[in-house]
């Protein structure tokens, strides 16, 4: 696969939804364990959804943007910043940059809706691919879903 043969879309409609919950739920529900009840949240259903798709239309990764009141909710920051989250790649589709091709697309979305930075909660482990597109870290690791997070922002 090329980078030439997938797209990075917003979601539209609930094909494009079902394709993102499914990418979720390979990665985070049975890969990493993730209680479904803990993955799927109220945010879903007032995120922005974006979509990496192959031309044969097979879901390779998802991830959401969360802005407004549910931003700053989860972010305790001001108006002015999203929040990045459920970042998911298909374990077929990894090391494809796809991962940096949705991050890329959810900042695109939060420059549309006028946002200046973004935030987000990134398992240690991923620390270094987001370093790698401008984030960076503040504040001790904590736990989410008994997995240590550190939370990072990028200004757009």
């Amino acid at each position: 696969m090329t980078a030439s043969s997938y797209a990075v879309r917003v979601a539209a409609g609930p094909e494009d939804l079902d394709a993102c919950f499914a990418v979720r739920k390979e990665v985070f529900v049975v890969e990493q364990e993730v209680p479904a009840e803990l993955e799927y949240d109220t945010y879903d259903d007032t995120a922005v959804h974006v979509l990496a798709i192959a031309e044969d239309g097979t879901p390779l990764g998802t991830g959401r943007l969360l802005y407004g009141a549910d931003a700053s909710a989860r972010t305790g920051s001001g108006p002015e910043v999203g929040s990045l989250g459920r970042l998911a790649v298909s374990g077929a589709a990894r090391g494809l940059g796809i991962g940096a091709a949705l991050v890329r697309g959810i900042e695109d979305a939060a420059r549309t809706r006028g946002l200046t930075a973004v935030d987000l909660h990134a398992q240690t482990h991923a620390l270094r691919f987001y370093e790698r597109l401008g984030y960076a870290a503040y504040g001790p690791v904590f736990l989410d879903a008994d997995i240590d997070h550190r939370a990072m922002r990028r200004e757009l």
